[in-house]
């Protein structure tokens, strides 16, 4: 994964559309995982849209930040 906040944005541009994991950092090594695909980059974040069957809301937005802080992890499929 790229470690500048604008490669991570043009990184993610490049992959809208495609089905991706992502893993939440809880704390106290809590993790929750949820699955959707990529949807939309907005200037300072980015948009998946859910698996109804495993989530009780639809779609989620994260901050670039996030990834570059590693509170979040990105794995495509």
């Amino acid at each position: 994964m790229p470690n500048e906040l604008s490669e991570i944005k043009t990184y993610l541009e490049d992959r809208v559309g495609e089905e991706i994991s992502v893993t939440v950092q809880m704390g106290r090594k809590k993790k929750k995982e949820r699955k959707g695909v990529l949807k939309e980059t907005y200037r300072s974040v980015f948009i998946v849209d859910l698996n109804q069957e495993e989530n009780d809301f639809d779609r989620i937005s994260y901050s670039y930040r996030d990834i570059l802080t590693n509170t979040i992890e990105l794995e495509f499929k």
